[in-house]
């Protein structure tokens, strides 16, 4: 749940205890359920990161911004207020710019749903730059993003093991090297795990975070990676110096 500009934004959500053959091993989604939610940012179709079960239980009505190529879904599922965006891509929305940016996955939903690219979004009000990067691979296109506060970063999956496409904490250390964000978020960690292997592996659900502060201190060492539980709620400091940006 990103808070900013007054806008109430979740990423990729995924909130029920049991989904397919995986099941929640972090504490229940409460979504401070009183409050509602302004918009939804899906980055691809995947199952894990585009769940029905999941966007019912949003509370309030959002709009939710979408991969080109996802609004049929969606709509056939009943969600009216949707907005497909491809690379480069920008939208206003209330106080905020949504930007769809790169990033290097397979975005189309098994085994035969509609396909469409994965997508990364840029954030942006008056007051600070968000970088949301859903599921990549390192790639050098990740130097051309600027002036980045905030860095959603993930650093691993579901699983004892990661297929191509996605970050494990080196390779996100390496895209923080490229990015040079103020502050990075560790995402997509220590929630899900395969029904019956909880015991293979499982430190997985807790190293990640960890050994990509490790990683960053030799290779982003300019970048302060907080490691937040999930669940945990954090505040961000004043915005980089536009000056401080252009001299890097």
């Amino acid at each position: 749940m990103l808070e900013i500009g007054g806008i109430r934004i979740l990423t990729d959500p995924l909130l029920r205890d049991r989904v397919s053959l995986l099941r929640r091993h972090a504490p229940p989604v409460t979504l401070a359920a009183t409050e509602p939610v302004d918009a939804v940012l899906v980055s691809h179709l995947h199952l894990d990161h585009l769940d029905l079960g999941s966007l019912r239980m949003v509370p309030g009505t959002p709009r939710l911004f979408v991969p080109r190529g996802g609004g049929r879904l969606l709509r056939r599922w009943g969600f009216d207020d949707v907005v497909e965006l491809t690379l480069s891509d920008r939208a206003e929305f209330g106080s905020v710019s949504i930007e769809a940016v790169p990033a290097f996955h397979v975005g189309h939903r098994p085994p035969a749903g509609p396909r469409a690219e994965s997508l990364g979004f840029v954030v942006e009000s008056d007051e600070h730059r968000v970088w949301f990067a859903g599921d990549t691979d390192v790639f050098l296109g990740m130097a051309n993003l600027r002036a980045i506060d905030l860095a959603l970063l993930p650093v691993w999956g579901w699983g004892p093991r990661l297929g191509s496409g996605h970050l494990d904490p080196r390779r996100a250390a390496e895209s923080l090297a490229l990015v040079q964000p103020t502050l990075a978020i560790p995402i997509h960690w220590g929630t899900y795990w395969p029904i019956g292997l909880s015991w293979y592996r499982s430190r997985l659900l807790v190293d990640p975070p960890h050994a990509l502060r490790s990683e960053a201190v030799v290779l982003a060492p300019d970048v302060e990676v907080r490691i937040l539980e999930p669940g945990e709620i954090t505040m961000l400091g004043p915005r980089r110096p536009v000056e401080q940006d252009s001299a890097r």
